[in-house]
């Protein structure tokens, strides 16, 4: 049997047992996943690969398809009904980086379902961090870009045709990496006594197609009234910042219906762009998509998507961002709660817990193709903290396919915990990242947010990870990186680590000679490693380099062979 559907028919079985995908570890995933190399196809398979600055390396499972002429099709058939579509691609870009545009025919049982345009101008990354979109700079990454499809109706048992219908001047290849499948409920209803934003109150006599002001007076309004703020199914174009004040709750019709898009002709202009901004406690939102028109990173521009702060008891739920900066940079919030949300093809992290973030959750989240960490806790201190941060937890979410840094990254605080997740294709750094590399003091060194009390790694399932960053070197799947300060309480345990593309788990350090950090109070246990270095040479299980300092318990654990090249270093079995 083939062993993507094998997997398929599991998934299914477990739906149908239990009435959803809910796995043990990872979020519940309502799609199903052909990858193109399972599929029949006229094409060519590539892949596997491993090196930097390679389509398959940024690949699900380092394989792909490679269409290279009208009429060149993938085909696969379907388990389960469904009603909408994603289809993961690369097309080339052109000699200038600005991208280029193709149609795909989707086909059932031999007749056309649709044409879907396509392009390449939210892909394409080239040169050193923070990167250019100049072909010249040579290193190029970020290859992928989706496409949402809906308006399908298939069946199971139904045959899919993906296939080139329109290769355009330099658009020479598609190259197909997966195609999900979903079967989506219908819209949501509008609340009883909802605002709605497409109420002509709000839009104004000289209304245009740009909702920004809508949503503003229509915010404003339900400030006043405490009634709930109702965007319906439609595409409302967004130019400025929307600022969430205290006690709003903002609800659309469901995160493949309600869009809130950038336009294209102003993104440039950071301050156009789509930026939810909390700005106070018991916000809540939930049930849209955010598709931004960002194509490139400036660290120092402001981010869009989800931003700001969303003080105490604030939910964020059921929400689709994609091509923005970050999917959601959040400070300065107390038990928050985000849940079933889904990041795609942002040009940096996909949730980023930041400044003063205490006792809050990422859940049942899933992210895809971002390029920074899919999610991380980083306490740094360039803004004032409002809540003492730690406590926060990244629980049954799913990784995948980042273009650069890792899966999940915690890089300080006070017992912070991942838990339950799975991480899958992480190429380009660790599934999971400890680490000290990122500031956590302030100026004056009043306030120090570096590690402490118990930082909590558990039941994590790790699979084809651990690749190359591309101005690092080799990260192992799962790595401790004690730059320059210390880590003292840490408990990694019951992951089970598969097909590591360099070393499965490592303890780094680069120190200064007045800086060295320790390692104390650590342990590593049930830990099950199979198979590692499948794309590096010379790599291990348990790696020490040669600069770490302190200690590391193992117990019951499978670590096929270890590595220690530090003299200052001890493993105690």
């Amino acid at each position: 049997m083939n062993a993507n559907y094998k997997y398929v028919l599991i998934f299914l079985l477990i739906k149908t047992l239990t009435g959803a995908a809910q796995s043990e570890r990872g979020a519940v995933i309502p799609w199903i996943t052909y990858e193109a190399e399972n599929m029949r196809t006229t094409g060519t398979v590539m892949g596997p690969k491993y090196d930097p600055f390679q389509v398959e390396t940024e690949s699900s499972g380092q394989k792909c398809v490679k269409l290279t002429s009208d009429k060149q099709f993938v085909e696969f058939t379907s388990v389960a009904n469904a009603n909408s579509m994603v289809i993961r691609y690369s097309l080339p870009d052109n000699k200038h980086g600005n991208g280029l545009d193709a149609v795909l025919g989707i086909y059932k049982n031999g007749h056309l379902l649709q044409h879907q345009k396509i392009s390449s101008r939210y892909s394409w990354l080239y040169g050193k961090y923070p990167f250019t979109n100049d072909p010249s700079a040579g290193e190029p990454r970020n290859f992928y870009n989706e496409t949402r499809v809906t308006g399908i109706v298939i069946k199971k048992g139904d045959v899919i045709r993906i296939q080139c219908d329109s290769l355009q001047n330099e658009a020479k290849y598609c190259i197909i990496d997966l195609v999900d499948l979903e079967e989506i409920a219908p819209p949501l209803p509008a609340p009883a006594g909802a605002l709605w934003v497409t109420d002509k109150n709000f839009l104004g006599n000289n209304f245009s197609g740009d909702y920004t002001e809508a949503f503003r007076n229509c915010i404003a309004r339900a400030i006043e009234t405490g009634k709930t703020v109702w965007i319906p199914a439609g595409t409302f174009k967004i130019t400025g910042d929307i600022v969430l004040p205290a006690n709003i709750t903002i609800q659309g019709a469901g995160m493949w219906y309600t869009v809130l898009t950038g336009d294209e002709a102003l993104y440039s202009h950071v301050n156009n762009r789509v930026r939810i901004k909390g700005n106070g406690d018991n916000i809540h939102i939930s049930d849209f998509a955010i598709i931004g028109k960002l194509n490139y990173r400036s660290d120092k521009e402001s981010n869009d998507g989800i931003v700001g702060s969303y003080g105490a008891n604030s939910t964020i739920s059921r929400l689709w961002i994609e091509h923005t900066k970050v999917g959601m940079w959040i400070e300065n919030s107390k038990n928050l709660k985000i849940t079933g949300c889904r990041m795609r093809n942002t040009i940096a992290d996909g949730i980023n817990f930041c400044v003063g973030m205490s006792g809050s959750t990422i859940e049942n989240c899933t992210a895809r193709g971002t390029g920074d960490d899919c999610f991380a806790i980083w306490p740094t201190t360039f803004d004032k903290q409002l809540f003492s941060p730690g406590h926060n937890l990244v629980t049954h979410c799913t990784a995948q396919l980042p273009f650069l840094a890792n899966g999940s990254a915690i890089y300080g605080g006070d017992s912070n915990e991942i838990k339950n997740c799975s991480f899958i294709d992480i190429s380009q750094g660790s599934a999971i990242l400890v680490s000290t590399t990122f500031p956590t003091e302030n100026k004056d060194k009043t306030i120090n947010n570096n590690f402490s009390g118990t930082t909590v790694i558990e039941d994590c399932v790790i699979k084809n990870s651990g690749g190359f960053d591309h101005e690092w070197d080799w990260r192992a799947a799962v790595e401790i990186c004690v730059d320059k300060r210390s880590i003292t309480g840490l408990k990694i345990s019951n992951l089970n680590i598969q097909n590591s593309l360099s070393n499965a788990i490592s303890v780094i350090a680069k120190n200064d000679q007045e800086k060295i950090g320790i390692l104390s109070n650590a342990i590593l246990q049930n830990i099950n490693i199979s198979n590692y270095g499948i794309g590096a040479k010379d790599k291990h299980g348990l790696f020490i380099s040669d600069g770490a300092h302190g200690s590391l318990v193992v117990k019951k654990s499978n670590v096929p062979e270890t590595k220690n090249d530090s003299g200052n270093f001890t493993i105690v079995q």
